[in-house]
């Protein structure tokens, strides 16, 4: 979901796109795990986010909700599933004893891009460095698709923009309905988004516009 900034003071003052070269290289994050710490709810999860995990650690949303490895939280009127922070150090629930990830592979979009962020504007997004938000040094230059490490990048950023727009579309809608209507309208998106298993044969992007359309047909009625 977005949050309110002030673009000049957290950036460089540049865009980037995927062919664009950025200073965001950290060697690895060596010996440094300071963004998984102290994130509160803010690293939301998409639909991709989860299918990676329950497949990648072949289990269950449920199940991850059960090990306390993701929890649910109130984004701008919507009920979305986010990485829990665990502990006094409030790390994320999937590092390791040494400060590794252990699902480095299956990270999250949001943990894929950072220090990157996304400035969403005319239906679309670029990316931008946040950089005030890494504090691992030296830094070195590294193809943005690279750093991302996300395979289909144009899909993927397509999924990622008509995603966001969904939901923010729909919060709009929602700020005129009643606190009982929002929770039923959050529940069908638990359902629809996370809760109901993805086949893992099937390609993801195809399963979720499926569902996409359909959720589609239910924001559609909201407010008439």
């Amino acid at each position: 979901m977005e949050r309110e900034i002030n673009w000049e003071e957290v950036s460089d003052g540049r865009f980037y796109g995927m062919r664009d070269m950025v200073k965001a290289g950290c060697n690895g994050c060596q010996g440094c795990s300071d963004c998984c710490r102290g994130m509160g709810t803010s690293i939301v999860l998409d639909p991709l986010d989860v299918f990676r995990l329950t497949a990648g650690l072949d289990c269950s949303f449920d199940d991850l909700i059960k090990e306390e490895q993701v929890e649910l939280n109130l984004a701008e009127g919507l009920v979305l599933p986010n990485l829990k922070m665990a502990g006094e150090e409030e790390q994320c629930s999937f590092l390791d004893e040494k400060g590794r990830c252990r699902v480095h592979a299956l990270r999250p979009g949001m943990c894929r891009i950072f220090p990157l962020g996304r400035f969403y504007e005319n239906r679309s997004f670029r990316y931008f460095i946040q950089v005030h938000e890494c504090r691992k040094e030296p830094k070195t230059k590294v193809k943005v698709q690279k750093w991302i490490d996300t395979p289909d990048a144009k899909r993927n950023e397509a999924f990622i923009t008509d995603w966001h727009y969904f939901l923010k579309d729909l919060s709009v809608k929602m700020e005129q309905q009643g606190e009982g209507f929002q929770k039923t309208v959050s529940m069908f998106l638990l359902k629809t988004f996370y809760q109901q298993p993805y086949e893992r044969e099937r390609d993801f992007y195809d399963q979720f516009y499926e569902r996409l359309h359909e959720a589609q047909k239910l924001g559609e009625t909201i407010g008439k």
